[in-house]
């Protein structure tokens, strides 16, 4: 019954703005399987409780269902939607963003005996998992908070940190754990992406990149791969296609400037990886974004 609690929780609560009194949590809603769009999984924990999501990581794509969540812990560059859904049976999910400063905390205090092994080397930055029994029923609770607004102040800061406690114990410890240590390879990394996605118009530059992850380049190269799937030059890849399609949202006869924008110097080359990515060029999938856009929701 769990997953229909939650349901009716979405239900009621889901709106346009995908935000919530309740700091940090967001829930979603979609009658219709959208085109994939363009977005970046942050530090998140996204439940899916009714439908499907699908979303393309590099050249991968995954998917997960109701009772399935995923949880990331470094940006990484998506083209996401629900794959599942209809007026009758909307697509459901919540997200909350994950608080580093609350996972080291938990790791200072929980006894170490408690904590589950998580072996060695670098864990990836997104994993999919199924819920368990005990992180449906704390993300339930604290969604109950938006039915009694006066409770949201006191109780969900307490809410959320079982939240991160049913992570950290729970199959992907070791993806929400790395958040929260300070000599992690994965804040290491981060630096690095950081960087990337600041300067992702400019021509890459790998020592400057592991530099910034205090790692040598062959370990640097090493442990990006690990933590996002893909190598930094791939990355930084996504990070422009994306631009490039928010852009062209907005600007659908501009081609060759949007390529320009985003740090492509040869347009057929940005229009051969567009159509790659996306499954259509540039200007054909900028139509498509239009005609969506001005449909209703």
């Amino acid at each position: 019954m769990s997953l229909d609690e939650l349901r009716d929780l979405l239900v009621r609560h889901a709106r346009p703005d995908v935000r919530t009194p309740i700091e940090d949590v967001l829930v979603f809603k979609a009658e219709q399987p959208y085109p994939p769009t363009p977005t970046t999984y942050g530090k998140v924990l996204a439940l899916v409780a009714q439908g499907a999501k699908r979303f393309a990581l590099g050249d991968q794509v995954h998917e997960y269902r109701a009772g399935q969540y995923l949880v990331a812990s470094i940006d990484l560059p998506v083209a996401s939607h629900f794959s599942e859904a209809s007026p009758d049976l909307p697509g459901l999910g919540v997200g909350l963003t994950l608080d580093p400063s609350t996972v080291a905390d938990l790791l200072l205090h929980a006894p170490r005996a408690e904590l589950p092994d998580i072996g060695t080397g670098t864990p990836p930055g997104l994993a999919i998992s199924t819920a368990s029994p005990e992180l449906l029923d704390a993300v339930i609770r604290l969604l109950r908070l938006l039915d009694t607004p006066r409770d949201i102040a006191v109780l969900a800061p307490l809410i959320k940190r079982e939240i991160l406690w049913r992570l950290i114990v729970g199959d992907q410890g070791a993806v929400v754990r790395q958040l929260g240590l300070a000599d992690s390879s994965l804040i290491h990394i981060a630096r690095a992406i950081r960087w990337i996605r600041d300067n992702y118009r400019q021509p890459f530059r790998v020592e400057v990149a592991a530099q910034l992850a205090s790692m040598s380049v062959s370990a640097f190269y090493r442990n990006f791969q690990a933590v996002t799937g893909m190598s930094p030059i791939q990355y930084q890849k996504q990070i422009r296609l994306h631009q490039a399609r928010l852009l062209l949202a907005h600007f659908p006869s501009d081609i060759a400037g949007v390529s320009r924008r985003v740090g492509y110097e040869s347009p057929s080359q940005f229009s051969r990886e567009y159509r790659r990515q996306f499954g259509a060029p540039p200007s054909r999938d900028a139509d498509r974004l239009h005609t969506v856009s001005t449909l209703p929701r």
